[in-house]
C-alpha cells in the first residue's frame, strides 16, 4: 500500500501558526551541527519522502517542537483532522557522564572559551567521541510516527513525511541554538556554562583566585559611641592586610612595556626602578645593596664618551658671559 493511500489522500490541512521552515529553497540546516541531522536524515529516507517532508517543513505542518533531555517531541498535521505525533529519541547523559564531558571540554581552553562565548566548535564533537560518549546519534535513530505510513512500514526506521519534516525543522532549531543539541543530551546551557565559569566540577580549567574577605569590625550601638565619636579611633595600619609577594618577578612590568628612554641625573630610569621594585615586592623599606645602587653620575658613558653635562645652571650661565661670580649672586638674591 502506497503512503498516499496509507494516510487517506488528499492535501494536508493547514496549520495556523506552524513552524515554517525560513529556508525556502536550497539545503536546510546551515552550520555544521545542523546538518549533521539532516545527513543523518538523507541517509536513511528514500527521496520522495524527503521532498515532501521538506514541503511539510516550509509550509507549516509541524504545530510546535519540544526539546527535552533524551526527547524531541512534535505534533504534525497531514491530511486527516488529528495531528500525527512524532518522537525522536536518544540516550540522554547523566551527571556522573557529564562530569566527564566537562572536564574534557574544560582541559581544552580554546574550546572551553568558545562555548562560554556561545559558538559551537567543530572539535567538540571528537572531544565527545574520546569519551566515548558521543555527540550525535549513531546509525539509525530511534524514532516513531502515529501516522498510517509508519505503521504500515512496521517502524522499520525509515522516516516518513511527518518524521523527516520534524528532523528538518530540528536542525533550523540547531542552527538559531546549538545549545539544544547539549539539552537533548540531558545538559542545559546554564548548568553547563556556569560549570565551565567555575573551572570546577571536573571542568579541568584553574580554578578562579580566592576573593579576600572583608575585615571583620565588631560593631557597637550609636548611643555607646557618643563619648569617643570624634575621637580618631584606631590607627589605621591596623586595617592593613598583609601584603603577599607576588609569583611575577617584581620588575615584570618593565619587561612588559619597556622602559621609558629617560635618564635622572644621567642614571636611566630603568636602573632606578627595578631596585624599587624588587624592595616594594619584598615588603622591605631597607636600603638596596650595594650592587643594585647606580654609581653617582650614572653608569660609565658608552663607547669612552664624556657624560652629558646638566644643563648650566644661573651662576653657570653669568660665568660663561662674563659676569664675576659674586656679582652673579647678588644679581640672583635680587641685591
Amino acid at each position: 500500500m502506497s503512503s498516499w493511500w496509507a494516510e487517506g489522500g488528499g492535501k494536508p490541512i493547514p496549520v495556523e501558526d506552524g513552524l515554517r521552515a525560513r529556508t525556502q529553497r536550497g539545503r536546510i540546516g546551515q552550520r555544521w551541527w545542523s546538518r549533521r541531522f539532516t545527513d543523518i536524515l538523507e541517509r536513511q529516507c528514500d527521496p520522495g519522502r524527503l521532498a515532501r517532508g521538506r514541503s511539510y517543513a516550509r509550509k507549516g505542518q509541524v504545530v510546535s517542537l519540544d526539546v527535552s533531555p533524551g526527547l524531541v517531541g512534535a505534533p504534525v498535521q497531514g491530511s486527516r483532522p488529528e495531528p500525527y505525533q512524532v518522537s525522536l529519541r536518544i540516550d540522554a547523559y547523566g551527571p556522573a557522564e557529564w562530569a566527564t564531558l566537562i572536564e574534557a571540554v574544560g582541559a581544552r581552553a580554546v574550546y572551553r572559551a568558545k562555548l562560554l562565548a556561545g559558538e559551537m566548535p567543530p572539535e567538540l564533537e571528537e572531544v565527545f567521541a574520546e569519551t566515548g560518549l558521543p555527540l550525535f546519534p549513531e546509525g539509525t535513530l530511534d524514532m516513531a510516527c502515529t501516522c498510517p505510513d509508519w505503521a504500515a512500514g512496521g517502524g522499520r526506521g525509515r522516516p516518513c513525511k511527518h518524521l523527516s519534516a520534524v528532523l528538518y525543522l530540528l536542525a533550523e532549531a540547531f542552527d538559531d541554538d546549538p545549545f539544544l543539541v547539549l539539552a537533548w543530551r540531558g545538559m542545559e546551557k546554564e548548568p553547563l556554562l556556569e560549570a565551565l565559569r567555575a573551572g570546577g566540577a571536573g571542568s579541568g580549567g584553574a580554578a578562579a583566585p580566592a576573593v579576600p574577605r572583608p575585615l571583620e569590625v565588631t560593631d557597637v550601638p550609636f548611643a555607646e559611641r557618643m563619648t569617643s565619636f570624634y575621637e580618631a579611633g584606631a590607627s589605621l595600619s591596623r586595617l592593613r592586610e598583609p601584603v603577599h609577594a607576588p609569583d611575577a618577578p617584581p620588575d615584570l612590568l618593565l619587561r612588559a612595556l619597556g622602559v621609558p628612554n629617560v635618564k635622572v641625573r644621567h642614571i636611566p630610569l630603568g636602573d632606578l626602578l627595578r631596585p624599587a621594585y624588587r624592595r616594594l615586592a619584598a615588603g622591605s623599606d631597607e636600603a638596596p645593596p650595594e650592587d643594585e645602587v647606580p654609581p653617582e653620575g650614572g653608569p660609565p658613558a658608552e663607547d669612552g664618551a664624556p657624560p652629558e653635562d646638566d644643563p648650566p645652571g644661573e651662576n653657570e650661565a653669568a660665568e660663561e658671559n662674563g659676569l664675576p661670580e659674586e656679582t652673579a649672586e647678588a644679581a640672583e638674591s635680587g641685591g
